[in-house]
């Protein structure tokens, strides 16, 4: 009995042990679940961390290019604005020498006109100065003629209207006559 005791006691003890082993298989079991599931996740970080560089990979090409275009578009547009302030240089030399020729052309024009002016103050052009006079007085004369001209138009038109109220005013055939006759030899006289 003795020995079934010891073997049950070693039995005892190898079934603690067994349990003690099942214990830890169980517990490398859960650790491993745990490892799988942190390979998972490490996988799934490992495949956001690959999208985000790929995409940032994009974006760092998209960058290049567009810095790139932007380069390119600087040379072009300082290219322009070289030529562009070329033109401009040219355009404001061309005024400069308009406005240099045409001060000159209006410091000639107002040479001769001061040189005209004194000209005429000497004397040295009389012929004008005739010229000019005798404009003057025919000027005068022609309003004063346009004065009497009319004057005498006013006179004549009064004078008919008279006649013919007194054409209107007579039935008498001998008036009218008389009338018309006199009318006529006024306006001979006139004329």
């Amino acid at each position: 009995m003795e020995d079934s005791g010891a073997i049950l006691c070693q039995i005892s003890s190898l079934k603690d042990m067994l349990d003690q082993v099942n214990d830890e298989i169980e517990a490398n079991i859960q650790i491993t679940r745990e490892i799988e599931s942190e390979i998972v996740k490490c996988s799934e970080i490992e495949t956001a961390l690959a999208l985000r560089e790929s995409e940032l990979t994009k974006t760092l090409y998209v960058s290049h290019f567009e810095i790139n275009g932007f380069a390119i578009v600087t040379a072009n547009s300082r290219a322009s604005l070289n030529c562009l302030e070329k033109d401009l240089c040219c355009a404001r030399m061309k005024q400069d020498e308009m406005l240099r020729r045409i001060n000159d052309k209006r410091e000639g024009f107002t040479t001769l006109c001061l040189e005209f002016q004194r000209d005429i103050d000497i004397g040295k052009n009389d012929e004008l100065r005739a010229l000019l006079s005798e404009k003057d007085l025919l000027e005068n004369e022609i309003h004063l003629l346009d004065k009497k001209n009319n004057a005498l138009k006013n006179s004549m038109l009064a004078f008919v209207e008279e006649i013919l109220e007194d054409l209107h005013k007579s039935n008498s055939g001998n008036i009218h006559y008389y009338c018309f006759i006199n009318f006529f030899s006024f306006k001979g006289m006139v004329t």
